[in-house]
């Protein structure tokens, strides 16, 4: 079983520690991935793929718990 696929099973599980490790894991494809969306964007996009994923990351996380 892979390290995302634990650490998936666990925040199911209801590890409350789980969620924490899961970004460091993903973020370099989540980056990837934004990147090449927004290549196809028009000319004059502002957004970075960083901006995106990071905005993407705090409406997945319960902003009040993170506080």
């Amino acid at each position: 079983m892979s390290d995302v696929t634990q650490i998936l099973s666990q925040i199911e599980q209801g590890d409350p520690g789980a969620a924490e490790h899961l970004l460091p894991l993903i973020y370099d494809e989540l980056r990837r991935l934004a990147a090449a969306r927004l290549a196809s964007e028009k000319p004059g996009q502002t957004l970075q793929a960083t901006a995106l994923v990071h905005e993407a990351y705090l409406r997945l996380v319960d902003v009040e718990k993170v506080q």
